[in-house]
Formats: C-alpha cells, sequence, structure tokens
C-alpha cells in the first residue's frame, strides 16, 4: 500500500521527529511506544498516527530528518575546506562515532540506522526509504572523490564503486561501535576507513594524524552518529 502524505506544519513535524529520535534512541524501536513519542512531542498518540501511520514510517522520517541536518551541516563545513582530501578524511571523521563517554551533543543516528536496517527486509515503504538515505550517503563520498580526481589529488577509481565500498565499511564497522564490541573502538573505526581511503585514492596518511583528526573531531563537537544505544550503555555501565 502507497503511503499517504498528510500535510503537517513545519513547526509541529519538527517537534514530532525530534522526540522520535529522542525516544527511539534511548529505548529502541521495538520498546518505543508511539505515546511516548507523543508525550515527548507535547502532542497526542492519534495525532502522531495521522500524520505518520507507524513506528516504521515514523522511524524512517527520524532518520531522514536527522541526517538532513548533517547533511545541511556538513556542506557549510566541507565548503571551509580547500583540499578534496581533507573534505574526505573529514566526512570520515564526522561518520566514525565517538562512542560512549562522548561531551558530543550530535543526535545518535546509529541507533536509527540499526532499527532501520532491521525493518527494511519485511516493510517495502522502509526499505524504499533505506535505499534513498544510502545512496545519498554514497553520492556524497563520490562527489568528493569526483572532485579530488579533477584536481589530481586522487588516482584514478571508479568514484562510484569506491563510494560504495567506504560506505559499508564505515556502516559495518559503525555496527561493531554500536554494539560495544572491545576490539572496535570509534578511533579505530576511523584508522581502518581512512587509510582504505588514502591506500585507494593514493594519498599520503602519516601513523601520528589519526590522533590529531580525532582531536580536532572532539574539539568542533559534532558528528554524524554517537553511540549511546541501550547495548552500548549498557556495556558502558559494565566497565
Amino acid at each position: 500500500m502507497a503511503r499517504t502524505h498528510r500535510k503537517l506544519s513545519e513547526g509541529r513535524r519538527v517537534q514530532i521527529l525530534n522526540a522520535a529520535v529522542d525516544v527511539i534512541v534511548e529505548r529502541g524501536l521495538c520498546d518505543t511506544r508511539i505515546s511516548d513519542i507523543a508525550v515527548r512531542a507535547g502532542t497526542s498518540s492519534a495525532l502522531v498516527l495521522y500524520y505518520f501511520e507507524s513506528k516504521d514510517h515514523l522511524l524512517a522520517e527520524a532518520l531522514a530528518f536527522s541526517e538532513e541536518r548533517f547533511y545541511s551541516q556538513t556542506a557549510e563545513e566541507l565548503a571551509g575546506i580547500e583540499s578534496a582530501k581533507d573534505q574526505l578524511v573529514r566526512l570520515i571523521a564526522l561518520s566514525c562515532s565517538p562512542g560512549p563517554g562522548s561531551d558530543q551533543n550530535w543526535l545518535d543516528e546509529w541507533a536509527l540506522w540499526l532499527d532501520l536496517w532491521a525493518r527494511a527486509p519485511r516493510d517495502p515503504d522502509v526499505a524504499r526509504d533505506r535505499e534513498v538515505l544510502d545512496r545519498r550517503w554514497r553520492e556524497a563520498i563520490a562527489e568528493i572523490v569526483r572532485n579530488g580526481q579533477a584536481r589530481k589529488e586522487f588516482t584514478p577509481v571508479d568514484p562510484d564503486d569506491f563510494a560504495l565500498r567506504l560506505a559499508v565499511m564505515i556502516d559495518g564497522l559503525a555496527i561493531q561501535v554500536v554494539l560495544g564490541d572491545p576490539d572496535v573502538t570509534a578511533a579505530r573505526m576511523f584508522d581502518i576507513c581512512v587509510r582504505m581511503a588514502s591506500t585507494e585514492l593514493g594519498f599520503g596518511w602519516p601513523a601520528d594524524e589519526t590522533p590529531r583528526v580525532l582531536a580536532a573531531r572532539k574539539r568542533s563537537g559534532t558528528s554524524r552518529r554517537r553511540a549511546s544505544s541501550p547495548a552500548v550503555r549498557a556495556a558502558e555501565r559494565a566497565k
């Protein structure tokens, strides 16, 4: 069945989506009730269901909303970076969760992505949402690669193929970070990804560069996804 699109004021929409992000991140989608989101948004369950129809659809829209803010902020930041290499490294840094105990304030999207991925195989609407979001992410990477090749900063590779492989590497490593795997820290995730990029695109990456970049990222207060899912918080408490 095609999803029905109902008109909602932008202010109310933002209010509900912000509440959905917060509650789903805190509790996970399975333990989240529409009433929980409604209470957080200061509205009624009936209104939330009227406009978003189900938790699955609300999850997809909340993630799209969060991603849109990420791209808007990232575009502004990357516009101030001249080198394509530095733009790509910065994009990877923003994509690598700083992990438990971080003082960063960016929305925790990885927990939302896990729920979205789990539901996509069983819901065609969610699957389409997932495809759109992932395609946009890969296109953002590929565009940087194309610009770098035009400037002779990167070696000749297929930008779309490279973007696909880097994106799935980020996703796979992020799952381990979100689950609190002690062998896959946020710093290690970043290092693996940026070294793969440097090897394939032909730019140097000194051994002492990773700590410097991660320190700059921490000072900036910006990241794409912060791993504070229930599983991570439980692992943190157990330490």
